[in-house]
């Protein structure tokens, strides 16, 4: 399993707009600075970038990888979620 620069480079963009976009997607009020977001959402998008060429999804395309790209926009959406959500639930206080 080799990783490409453009794969790299992909998972970077895609990770940093979904990151950014996680904050709009999760309801309420989160706690979170911008920039976690998007690390958040680049080190899922990595880490799709990895799992599509484990499982074969992802293949050497002359265009966009479209598989490859669905990989990253899901683990990185549902990494945001989560981080978020666990944020939430942690500043919860009871009087």
């Amino acid at each position: 399993m080799e990783l490409t620069v453009r794969g790299i480079i992909t998972a970077l963009i895609v990770g940093l707009i979904v990151g950014a976009l996680g904050r709009l997607v999760v309801p309420g009020r989160q706690d979170m600075p911008m920039w976690l977001h998007m690390l958040i959402g680049v080190g899922a998008a990595l880490l799709g970038t990895v799992l599509a060429r484990a499982l074969g999804i992802a293949t050497e395309t002359a265009g966009i990888d479209w598989g490859e790209l669905l990989v990253q926009v899901v683990l990185a959406a549902i990494a945001v979620a989560l981080v978020a959500g666990f944020g939430r639930r942690r500043s919860v206080t009871y009087r």
